[in-house]
């Protein structure tokens, strides 16, 4: 594998578990699963994460782009329209972003995010 390339794999890789912080959580009892393939020590990550279902408040200071690989989810920011992300989504969240975050189906997504 060339040192200049990343596959989003999860061969080899260790899942670490997590969940939102309680106080943060509106509705059913995520869990999450991240597979973290980069982190250069610059605020640089990338991956593959997982969650399944429930909702809970999100407040981006970083950048992150995300595709979505199978699920589905509702990303809604404060004062707007609710987005349903589905498999073959595509977005980019900017810094400042916050809302709520719905895994309505078990949610997969690779992850780039710039701290």
């Amino acid at each position: 594998m060339s040192e200049h390339l990343i596959r989003f794999a999860k061969d080899g890789v260790e899942a670490d578990a997590s969940a939102p912080a309680k106080e943060k959580v509106r509705s059913g009892r995520p869990a999450h699963k991240t597979w973290n393939l980069e982190d250069d020590g610059n605020g640089l990550y990338a991956g593959i994460w997982e969650s399944s279902a429930g909702e809970w408040d999100v407040d981006y200071t970083e950048w992150e782009f995300f595709h979505i690989l199978e699920g589905v989810s509702i990303l809604t920011e404060e004062g707007g329209e609710p987005m349903k992300l589905t498999a073959g989504d595509s977005f980019v969240i900017r810094p400042g972003f916050k809302g709520r975050w719905k895994v309505v189906e078990p949610t997969k997504k690779h992850y780039v995010v710039k701290v």
